[in-house]
């Protein structure tokens, strides 16, 4: 009787434990259970629409050309050409006038008293209204011209007062054709722009360069109403990208510290920063402290990504389904192939990316057996009390 009441205990707790193993959320874990096959479930609510695919030597080779996120930026490719300097309003000029005898307009006719047959008027800023005063010729207008022709300007009303004058106008200080370089460098200022042109790496340069190192720094360029971010490295590798800055542009140079996080059956999980422009999943799985040898299960290591619709699509993925930019995929890795851990060496890590390995199904077969273990311990406790409460009585 003892022995069939036992059996009869052992009976309901193997059967609670049946019932518990069968629901996902009967036991703790350290993440989610993974489908085995591509899911893009119709019920929004049930489960975030996104795709699954098996992580080859392919598949590394087309992810690796946006290893660095730049598909999810700006371009600042352009054909525009190097900005001409014109005169605008602020800036500062000198104006030299020749004559050329003694006893003009300029010369008094001790000329020999003189550095030479010129004088020079003080310099001037140009005023809001765009114009500069020279004796004798008026109000020259300057703003959008160049020095050549407000020179020849300055000539021709002189023409019938001066000795075959002639006139040299210099910018003293550029106020109307400057870019501003902001944010992460190491002298933020307001640049006036080299007349024979520059592009966007030589201001920043002027500027002392990035405080930051190139795979942690960013660069906006914003031009009138438009504005575009270009990863730092990008504009080194493609020349395409360094542009020529325009009078106007705001450049703003910032750095932000890439990151992954791991987790899961790893020795150690957490968010982890960059060290380098490029990161592997296997040198982010060594910084995770590897795979846990009693829990991890090798065939079921997953990469989480908001990839970008360029990269789907290359990737033979149906992008026309997703509504959005951004589509949400889930690379698994099997380390148990002959070939896993070159895949995993040849496969790069983004930013924001997440690393996550789940536990092997013995594991869950553990959890199940600890359960029957506690739940026969429990009822044995129970018994024993009972039976030394009728000893009691």
């Amino acid at each position: 009787m003892v022995v069939g009441r036992r059996l009869s205990i052992l009976a309901r707790v193997a059967g609670l434990a049946a019932i518990l193993s069968g629901c996902s959320g009967a036991f703790p874990t350290s993440g989610p259970k993974v489908s085995g096959d591509p899911s893009i479930p119709t019920d929004p609510q049930e489960l975030l629409p996104h795709t699954l695919i098996n992580a080859t030597p392919h598949v590394a080779d087309v992810t690796a050309r946006d290893a660095t996120g730049e598909g999810t930026l700006g371009s600042f490719v352009s054909q525009g050409r190097a900005a001409e300097v014109r005169l605008g309003i602020g800036d500062t000029i000198g104006v030299t006038i020749f004559e050329a005898a003694a006893g003009g307009l300029f010369i008094p006719d001790q000329a020999g008293a003189r550095a030479g047959n010129f004088v020079t008027l003080p310099n001037q800023q140009v005023d809001r209204s765009g114009t500069i005063s020279v004796p004798y010729a008026g109000l020259i207008p300057a703003v959008g011209r160049r020095a050549p022709e407000v020179q020849a300007e300055i000539e021709q009303r002189l023409r019938n007062r001066a000795i075959e004058p002639q006139a040299v106008v210099s910018i003293i200080d550029q106020k109307a054709t400057q870019v501003s370089v902001l944010g992460e460098v190491n002298l933020p200022s307001r640049l006036a722009i080299n007349p024979s042109g520059e592009r966007v790496l030589d201001v920043i340069a002027r500027a002392g360069g990035p405080k930051g190192t190139g795979y942690q720094s960013f660069v906006t360029l914003q031009r009138g109403s438009r504005k575009r971010t270009v990863y730092f490295n990008k504009l080194v590798r493609e020349p395409s990208n360094n542009v020529f800055v325009q009078p106007g542009d705001v450049i703003y140079v910032y750095t932000e510290n890439r990151s992954f996080v791991v987790l899961g059956a790893t020795g150690l999980n957490g968010k982890y920063n960059f060290e380098a422009e490029q990161t592997t999943v296997s040198e982010a799985l060594g910084r995770g402290g590897g795979l846990l040898d009693e829990r991890a299960n090798p065939t079921t290591v997953f990469v989480y990504r908001m990839e970008s619709r360029r990269v789907a699509a290359d990737l033979g993925i149906d992008v026309k389904v997703w509504p959005k930019d951004h589509i949400p995929v889930i690379y698994q890795f099997d380390l148990r192939a002959e070939d896993g851990l070159f895949t995993l060496r040849q496969f790069l890590i983004r930013d924001k990316d997440i690393l996550y390995v789940s536990n092997a199904p013995a594991v869950e077969f553990l959890k199940v057996l600890t359960l029957l273990r506690v739940g026969v311990a429990t009822l044995n406790e129970g018994n024993i009390a009972r039976s030394n409460f009728n000893t009691l009585r």
